[in-house]
């Protein structure tokens, strides 16, 4: 599949300062986007930002807490602005929420938490940004989701996700994260915009602790988890929508 052409288009990515998030950014402005970054520690997000313009990139950083109303029209307001358009909106940013609890040991303050960043962080941010997406010629929206959001997987004991211990929050937030891509992809059906959600698989950041997961040791780079991100965020016209990706195509549910 080929990827549209990436001249003058302009990408907001959520949670961008480090991690899957930066490597997205940087694929992307690589492609020759103007990426904006989006992150809650201005610190960390501008210095995100000048490292890619070091590097002759059109980069920027816009301060955004996904959790945040104030802040999520704050950052639609500085984008209208300038640069005034959107091509690409990748929700990247999202939160483990801890140790995994089993759901009967659940803090739901900590579950709520989850959800506040995972799945109504990507509704606050792709709402507000819709009417500039609307605007673009064929806007693409890309949805940070995890493998560990399949109940297919989950629940295949020939998987090694069902070896995981029961938690209360992430897998669920990314499920939900998941049916709200397909619900997003429903309402823009016929409209240009297309709307996937990515399983980037476990990648030996900070946010996998210990780079530890079911016995396993992680070794795959932020790089290569960004990779389906930018496959979706540069789809051509007529592409996938409301589908579930990983590098090896779709994910079942």
């Amino acid at each position: 599949m080929t990827s549209q052409p990436n001249d003058d288009k302009v990408a907001l990515v959520t949670g961008a300062n480090k991690g899957i998030g930066r490597a997205i950014a940087e694929g992307l402005a690589a492609r020759g986007m103007t990426v904006l970054l989006g992150a809650r520690d201005p610190d960390l997000g501008e210095k995100a930002a000048a490292d890619l313009r070091d590097a002759g990139h059109d980069a920027r950083f816009v301060w955004l807490d996904v959790t945040d109303d104030a802040s999520v029209r704050a950052a639609a307001g500085t984008v209208a602005a300038a640069p005034g358009r959107l091509d690409v909106l990748v929700n990247n940013a999202g939160i483990s929420g801890g140790p995994n609890d089993p759901p009967s040991q659940a803090d739901l303050d900590r579950v709520r938490r989850v959800f506040d960043t995972n799945l109504f962080g990507v509704m606050r941010v792709t709402s507000a940004l819709l009417p500039l997406l609307r605007r673009s010629p064929a806007a693409r929206i890309v949805n940070v989701s995890s493998g560990t959001g399949s109940l297919t997987h989950m629940t295949d004991p020939g998987h090694y996700f069902w070896d995981l211990g029961a938690a209360a929050a992430y897998p669920q937030s990314k499920a939900a994260l998941n049916m709200l891509t397909v619900q997003y992809a429903k309402q823009l059906r016929g409209t240009g915009i297309l709307v996937n959600a990515v399983a980037p698989g476990a990648c030996a950041t900070d946010f996998v602790t210990e780079h530890i997961r079911a016995g396993r040791t992680i070794t795959r780079t932020a790089e290569q988890g960004a990779a389906i991100a930018i496959a979706m965020a540069t789809l051509p016209d007529g592409g996938p929508t409301g589908g579930f990706f990983d590098d090896d195509g779709p994910v079942p549910w």
